[in-house]
């Protein structure tokens, strides 16, 4: 891509989105890219890294806010995971995380930015809801997704804030889209092994959704039950 393209480009930062290009441009694997399509990983421009080949260069590049916005609007799925691994995300905006969830294309995107970045935003519980009733996929996708591995990660945060945002599971799980329903899925399911108190309710959501009418909400709660129902009597099961 020609690097004058990018949009809004602070002073002196051509140089560096170019040798950061260069970097990532190296490690370009084109022969992976018909085994990548196989599992729906693709996007315009994609260049084939592996993460560990874009976690190498992430600590390359060593944490750089406006780099990683740069990075993140050449559009390019590998230089976008990058751009994730490198944000500060203290320094996020709500305006520069909106505009990476409308510039997402890919899952992989999608799921690495909101585990890398997204979720370690101060500002990132308030956006679930936000992009989880958007329409557009990605969009929904990344509200989803955000709410799954804040699930896992986000220790310090009560589990009623998780039991408060099950509807949103409920209300999302007639969208037929496979990068739609396989969000809602991963994040009940997280939701339900976060803890012994989370359990029973996301079991009894799953239980909702398996009676539903749309085959959607029967797939998400019937796999949802296979791994949250045996973990009714293990010792220790939410944790």
């Amino acid at each position: 891509m020609n690097i004058s393209t990018v949009p809004g480009l602070a002073e002196g930062m051509s140089e560096r989105l170019a040798e950061a290009l260069q970097l990532i441009r190296a490690e370009a694997r084109p022969e992976a890219l018909q085994a990548l399509a196989r599992f729906a990983i693709g996007g315009e421009g994609r260049l084939g890294l592996s993460v560990p080949q874009m976690r190498d260069v992430a600590r390359q590049l060593g944490r750089d806010h406006e780099l990683a916005l740069a990075l993140w609007d050449t559009a390019i799925p590998d230089a976008q995971i990058v751009a994730g691994l490198i944000a500060e995300p203290a320094k996020l905006t709500l305006a520069q995380m909106d505009r990476w969830t409308q510039g997402m294309a890919a899952w992989d995107v999608c799921d690495q930015a909101c585990n890398n970045a997204l979720r370690k935003s101060p500002l990132a519980w308030a956006r679930i809801p936000v992009w989880a009733a958007s329409r557009e996929e990605f969009v929904r996708r990344a509200g989803y997704a955000l709410l799954a591995v804040m699930a896992v990660h986000d220790k310090k945060r009560p589990d009623a804030d998780f039991i408060a945002l099950l509807p949103l599971i409920e209300a999302a799980a007639d969208d037929e889209r496979n990068f739609v329903k396989k969000a809602v899925n991963w994040a009940l399911r997280q939701i339900g092994k976060r803890s012994d108190a989370l359990l029973p309710a996301a079991i009894a959501c799953a239980e909702r959704l398996r009676e539903r009418p749309e085959k959607s909400a029967r797939w998400i709660g019937a796999d949802a039950l296979r791994e949250l129902g045996p973990r009714v009597h293990r010792p220790g099961a939410g944790a």
